[in-house]
């Protein structure tokens, strides 16, 4: 049999999906900010990526879709296949030596996922009141941060750095009120806080957290 001598090899079709799906996601990142949910359509991500639009019809289906694809990405900061609690900053933050290290370090990986993602998730609780699937997806990321807060502060726990007798279910639930979206959306709406502001804050709060269960509180 003949091979076809301009057929690419598994590797460079492979860098060539990944390529289209970065100008894709880069594409619609840029209009779902400047023009919202409702107002983009992929036939315009596609015009901007510079791709056919049934490249983005195949890949991603629906809008609702891309956009929860967008949003994931810029999460976790990249395209791999990791999640946020396979990442290594994850891990600093569940194995630091100290209560107060892991604290901050949980700080800081808010301000970074809310650095890369604060305005898409103030499109997505806009666009949750209009569309049911991104609602649907808005609920997801609820249960998917109380998941972060719930391993983030049981490890903890057993580790030894809670007071043995903490009421750590209440102290998983403040966690979660603290570092979810609409918490660093309200903060940012009703006190204009900047992101140094915002970490310093969630900083001491998980501080202090921690050392309230520490005294027996």
């Amino acid at each position: 049999m003949t091979r076809l001598v301009n057929s690419p090899s598994p590797r460079a079709r492979s860098r060539q999906i990944a390529r289209t799906e970065e100008l894709i996601l880069g594409a619609a990142h840029r209009l779902f900010l400047e023009r919202g949910y409702a107002a983009t359509r992929l036939t315009d991500v596609a015009e901007s990526a510079q791709v056919g639009a049934r490249t983005v019809y195949v890949r991603f289906g629906t809008k609702a879709a891309l956009f929860k694809r967008v949003v994931d990405v810029a999460i976790v900061g990249d395209t791999l296949p990791i999640d946020v609690m396979g990442r290594d900053w994850t891990s600093h933050a569940l194995h630091a030596p100290t209560a107060f290290e892991r604290c901050d370090a949980a700080a800081h990986q808010g301000r970074m996922i809310m650095e890369r993602t604060g305005e898409l998730f103030a499109t997505a609780q806009q666009a949750a009141a209009i569309e049911p699937v991104i609602a649907i997806f808005w609920e997801e990321g609820r249960a998917g941060s109380r998941h972060v807060q719930e391993v983030f502060w049981t490890t903890m726990h057993d580790d030894g750095l809670l007071h043995p007798e903490c009421d750590l279910r209440w102290i998983i639930d403040t966690g979660v009120v603290l570092a979810n979206a609409e918490g660093y959306l309200l903060a940012l709406r009703m006190h204009r806080w900047n992101l140094d502001r915002y970490e310093l804050w969630l900083r001491m709060s998980f501080r202090q957290l921690a050392v309230s269960s520490a005294t027996g509180y």
